[in-house]
């Protein structure tokens, strides 16, 4: 029972802490929404496709590795349930940074009407908007 609680405490803190940035979402159940919000060219989804089943890729291996964390210490105490806590933390931390740096893969081959429309959205949303340097490629 303090397990169930406990995971479901650190998803709800990971939810609100996830909405203060605009993501995309690259890997999601909505590549293909973003493929058709922003009217991506054959490239572009081509791009998007890889990105989303690398992003998969490297954060099911999180997921297996949070999941392996959490039921090793089903029963521990507080104590250590506290320590098991920031192990957690920092898993959640890496797949955040994975998705952000997919969706911020895809901006830097948005053109300037998808990148500026992104930034509509993201303004309309009161979210931050991922800034891209447009003179840094990635590929």
């Amino acid at each position: 029972m303090k397990a169930a609680f406990f995971s479901l405490f650190l998803m709800l803190s990971f939810s609100v802490f996830a909405q203060q940035d605009c993501m995309l979402g690259v890997g999601g159940k909505d590549d293909d929404t973003i493929a058709e919000v922003f009217q991506l060219n054959e490239e572009q989804l081509e791009n998007l496709r890889n990105w989303s089943a690398e992003l998969k890729i490297r954060n099911g291996i999180l997921q297996n590795q949070a999941e392996y964390l959490l039921k090793q210490h089903e029963e521990s105490s507080p104590e250590v349930l506290l320590k098991v806590s920031t192990e957690y933390r920092a898993i959640i931390d890496s797949m955040k940074q994975n998705v952000r740096m997919m969706d911020k893969r895809l901006l830097s081959i948005f053109n300037p009407k998808q990148y500026e429309f992104y930034l509509e959205l993201c303004n309309t949303l009161t979210l931050r908007p991922i800034h891209i340097n447009r003179s840094v490629d990635e590929k």
